[in-house]
């Protein structure tokens, strides 16, 4: 798949199942190779990646809220819970000899770098792997609206939102209702008027606000990554109003 990428800077969004595998928990070190080698071929290209991973493979924030735990200490677990997704996907990559950096919302300079906006930037310019881990750094906020919000900060190009069990957004769970269809394109109104689970309402408000695209495709398939930044239309696109 030789060619030209379509866009400069990508925010590449990672839900923490996508590193499950079919184990469905934990941390699959086959599955980080696969997006490890991926991440690489775009890198290839000239592509300047911020990587935004979510922690759904080890602890998720909204299920110990609803066991009765103090919603904000189980959102604070969550982040943790991305900073070691974060670092197995950097020693994925780092095997792979492609630089990396991981950047926290919350300090731990001990495993990473504390999230500092222009030392981001600086480091996708000189073509390292960003990953950034902790959310926000604030509790009530999702991974999808962490990778809004630093898509907003380091003015990417489009985020790209990598699923494990869908290759795009349909009318309903096609798991479930096998008449669902596919949408190939959508805005970011029809996504919030209709109550389709692209992202949460707070993410894609931010990026309808910014204008910012999102595209959502399989990631289970290798080279995925690459033909969505060469700009094959596979998956769903969503875009402003």
């Amino acid at each position: 798949m030789a060619g030209e990428s379509s866009y400069k800077r990508v925010v590449l969004k990672l839900s923490g199942e996508a590193l499950a595998g079919e184990n469905g928990f934990g941390i699959d070190p086959k599955i980080i190779d696969s997006i490890a080698r991926q991440i690489k071929e775009i890198v290839e290209l000239d592509v300047e990646v911020a990587v935004v991973v979510g922690a759904g493979n080890i602890w998720r924030g909204k299920t110990g809220s609803e066991m009765g735990m103090d919603r904000a200490t189980a959102d604070y677990m969550g982040m943790l819970a991305t900073v070691m997704n974060a670092l197995a996907l950097q020693d994925g990559l780092e095997k792979l000899d492609v630089g990396t950096r991981v950047q926290t919302s919350i300090e731990m300079r001990q495993v990473a770098e504390p999230y500092i906006r222009r030392r981001a930037i600086r480091h996708l310019e000189k073509k390292r792997v960003v990953i950034f881990a902790a959310g926000t750094g604030n509790p009530y906020f999702s991974t999808d609206t962490t990778a809004a919000l630093r898509a907003a900060e380091i003015e990417a190009d489009v985020i790209l939102m990598a699923k494990n069990n869908v290759d795009g957004v349909y009318t309903a769970d096609p798991k479930v209702d096998k008449s669902a269809t596919k949408y190939e394109k959508l805005s970011y109104l029809e996504v919030l008027n209709e109550g389709l689970a692209v992202m949460d309402s707070t993410a894609s408000s931010l990026c309808m606000d910014n204008n910012i695209p999102l595209i959502v495709f399989s990631i289970t398939e290798p080279g995925n990554i690459k033909r969505v930044v060469l700009g094959e239309e596979i998956g769903t696109i969503v875009r402003g109003k």
